[in-house]
């Protein structure tokens, strides 16, 4: 009885985790996960038998997702988990409960039409609403994407939920298109005010999973550092060295990419009286190619030798030092899109938001946040540093890498979750 009872308390020290459950017990998790409502009868008998039978865990997952041969999803995969689990990218605050809006809406209906999720970064695609009475798309207001989702319209019905071009629908050049960067809602929240550093901050913080502070590196070079950063905070010049540099000298020349957007809103003499976040609500991204943004020249004398953004050319200093390894870079920015899996040393460098998008899509970062951000949404947890849940996020990692399809991922993810609490 001493050694049963030692043994049971070096399982729970250690942290038990596979739960092993019959197939019916093991859908029905599956399901809850995916969906956050029981599945049907039907549901479940059809989820069960794929479990049993040759398609598995992973099938039973899609059907939750999707529906079974005769059985309908009932869409919440769609409306209420992949639209919370994108919602907090889409404002500074990272909230959940933000409106549905041109990003979430894209993202969702990228990740239900299987495309390649590293266009989210670069592609010229936008998806909008198709339900009776809706308002038109607006740039500056975000009322057709409020009725949609008040309508209660499922979003995974390509019905309800359509694609198409950015460059169609916004009015934007297609050359300036940047997937979900520069949706409207994505300008809303980082290219107003400030010095768009905000937009490459975000990017790297909800597709990457790395802040600034995770990138700091003092070693590269500061030619491409503003003339706004001083050199001397508070007189202090040790303070710019050994602080400052370390993430502008990487961040101002990627974040050059952005150097002709903005999104201007009333200012508060054209409408007295109305609330500041009021004002941003009628705002409009505005793209100037060959001008760059004011914003870009701003408080000059801080450092009048600095550097002066002439144009939206970027150049990636991160591709050598320590960020090199910390990032994973795979595809240079010019490369069509096919991965090259020896990592490229050399500087990347590229015009505009798009190649940018391209550049930082194609790491091994990128890969990795998805699957880990799909594993937080279906485990609701992190996952463990054992050795055999790294190897099942390599898996999943794999997976991403051979189509960039985050269905798969997330029924994959939702397989493995089922056993392992």
């Amino acid at each position: 009885m001493g050694n049963s009872f030692a043994i049971a308390v070096c399982v729970c020290l250690l942290g038990a985790t596979v739960v092993q459950a019959g197939p019916r017990e093991q859908a029905r998790r599956i399901h809850d996960r995916l969906t956050g409502v029981p599945p049907t009868n039907a549901m479940l008998d059809a989820m069960e038998a794929a479990i049993s039978g040759g398609g598995g865990a992973t099938q039973a997952a899609l059907y939750a997702i999707d529906g079974a041969p005769g059985v309908p999803a009932t869409g919440d995969f769609y409306t209420v988990t992949l639209k919370n689990w994108v919602s907090p990218w889409t404002n500074e605050a990272q909230d959940v409960f933000a409106p549905l809006n041109d990003y979430s809406a894209t993202v969702v209906g990228m990740v239900r039409d299987e495309l390649d999720f590293r266009q989210v970064l670069y592609g010229d695609i936008i998806y909008r609403g198709a339900v009776a009475g809706i308002p038109p798309y607006s740039g500056s207001d975000n009322r057709h994407y409020e009725f949609l989702e008040a309508s209660g319209g499922n979003l995974g019905d390509p019905a309800v939920l359509v694609r198409d071009t950015q460059s169609g629908v916004t009015g934007l050049p297609a050359t300036a298109v940047a997937g979900v960067m520069t949706s409207r809602a994505s300008a809303r929240a980082f290219f107003v005010d400030g010095t768009n550093r905000a937009m490459l901050r975000f990017t790297l913080l909800n597709h990457l999973c790395m802040d600034l502070e995770q990138l700091k590196d003092t070693t590269r070079p500061t030619d491409r550092i503003r003339q706004d950063v001083s050199r001397s905070p508070g007189g202090d010049s040790q303070l710019f060295l050994n602080q400052c540099v370390a993430c502008h000298n990487g961040m101002d020349p990627l974040a050059q990419a952005f150097a002709y957007y903005d999104f201007p809103y009333p200012d508060e003499e054209q409408f007295p009286g109305l609330e500041l976040e009021a004002r941003k609500d009628m705002g409009a991204i505005t793209y100037t190619p060959g001008a760059v943004q004011a914003k870009y020249l701003i408080n000059e004398a801080s450092f009048p030798t600095g550097y002066v953004t002439p144009n939206d050319h970027w150049t990636n200093y991160w591709r050598l030092g320590d960020n090199s390894a910390r990032i994973g870079w795979r595809a240079p920015a010019g490369n069509s899109g096919a991965i090259d899996l020896a990592l490229n040393p050399a500087y990347s460098e590229g015009d505009g938001a798009a190649s940018l998008g391209r550049e930082l899509a194609n790491s091994e970062a990128f890969a990795y946040c998805q699957v880990k951000k799909s594993f937080r949404a279906v485990c609701l947890r992190e996952p463990r540093s054992t050795l055999d849940e790294s190897m099942a996020v390599d898996s999943f990692v794999n997976t991403f890498h051979a189509g960039h399809n985050m269905k798969q991922v997330f029924a994959e993810v939702a397989a493995y979750c089922a056993d392992h609490l």
